[in-house]
């Protein structure tokens, strides 16, 4: 088997609805000239030896030195098109988590977002629970995605190599999920089976279950028709559940992304759609209602999504009881994921 097709299948054996959801996650494989990367929104257990972006090492190197604009938008239009120029093949565009990909010297990398992984980053304890549970690994606080998040790492993992002789296997994200480097496929797989061992063991410990407690409950199709009524196309098609605690507030980006941050709670009538509208500046993905919880979207897809996220996120907020309950994102975290062109593509692809 090749390099190259060795990435395949650790991008399918961990493209599964327990390790990432929708476009989430994402794998590469690096030799000195050329690092391979999924493509951005595609799904990791989609991916072929054809489909992977293919991309220049040092052109990649040179964006760590550039002078880069103040301002969010400008600063992230400036790295996508630096990005874009690296590209050596048409497999499209590159994972905006490029440029962090190949600050690891592992041949490998594999980044997921598991429900019991986020039950620790999503977690008010979760740093020092982390130190205690990983204490090789590398925890940093949240930091936007994409550039800003690149250099933070970048600069915290020399410092780690300066301290330790070596890179860290496991970097841990607040918010965010985890990143595994390894020269070898069977080293990849060796510390995500450790990682999900030792928290399934503290979940047990806690008598935290890692189930979603999902209350079941009819179908209403009275309900249906009135979120089809209220919120037009935004809701063209729905999926539906039993009742589930939703999280209160934005839990990770790819929650974002796929189901907003804020689910509607409110009456399903005209003026609590349009005050909800008012004050997010957009509909939502989530609706609950009755005894129910509903998806919305445009497609079946988008709908299932929003509520596939929705779930996900209720299970975070279950789990964070392990680590001292949930942390969520911060106002600012939030808005720069909702106005950023580069998670608009990436749930567009979907």
């Amino acid at each position: 088997m090749t390099e190259l097709e060795t990435i395949v299948a650790l991008s399918h054996e961990f493209g599964t609805d327990d390790f990432v959801k929708g476009g989430g996650g994402n794998t590469s494989l690096k030799d000195a000239n050329t690092l391979w990367v999924k493509p951005s929104g595609t799904t990791l257990a989609g991916l072929t030896t054809e489909t992977f972006v293919a991309m220049n090492r040092l052109r990649i190197n040179e964006l760590y030195g550039v002078e880069t604009p103040t301002k969010p938008a400008a600063r992230e239009e400036l790295v996508k098109n630096l990005m874009a120029e690296a590209v050596a093949n048409d497999a499209g565009r590159p994972s905006v988590e490029a440029p962090l990909h190949n600050v690891f010297d592992a041949t490998y990398v594999v980044h997921t977002h598991p429900a019991l992984v986020n039950g620790l980053t999503c977690a008010n304890g979760g740093e020092a629970a982390c130190r205690q549970l990983f204490p090789d690994a590398l925890w940093v606080e949240y930091v936007d995605p994409g550039y800003t998040l690149c250099m933070q790492v970048r600069e915290r993992i020399q410092q780690y190599r300066h301290a330790k002789g070596r890179e860290p296997e496991l970097l841990v994200l607040q918010n965010h999920g985890i990143f595994i480097g390894a020269d070898t496929a069977n080293g990849i797989r060796a510390i995500h089976t450790g990682v999900m061992d030792a928290l399934k063991a503290a979940y047990e410990a806690a008598g935290v279950s890692m189930d979603l407690v999902v209350a079941e409950s009819d179908a209403a199709p009275d309900t249906e028709a009135a979120i089809r009524q209220l919120f037009g196309d935004d809701a063209a098609f729905i999926a539906s559940s039993g009742m589930f605690d939703c999280a209160p507030g934005p839990l990770s980006p790819d929650h974002l992304v796929y189901s907003k941050a804020f689910p509607f709670t409110g009456d399903l009538t005209p003026e609590a759609v349009e005050a909800y509208k008012t004050e997010r500046g957009y509909a939502p993905k989530v609706v609950v209602a009755g005894d129910r919880v509903y998806g919305i979207g445009n497609s079946q897809q988008n709908a299932d999504l929003a509520l596939e996220l929705a779930q996900d996120g209720a299970l975070v907020m279950q789990l964070t009881e392990a680590f001292g309950g949930i942390h969520t994102m911060t106002d600012a975290q939030r808005e720069f994921i909702e106005n950023w062109e580069v998670e608009s593509y990436r749930s567009k692809q979907v």
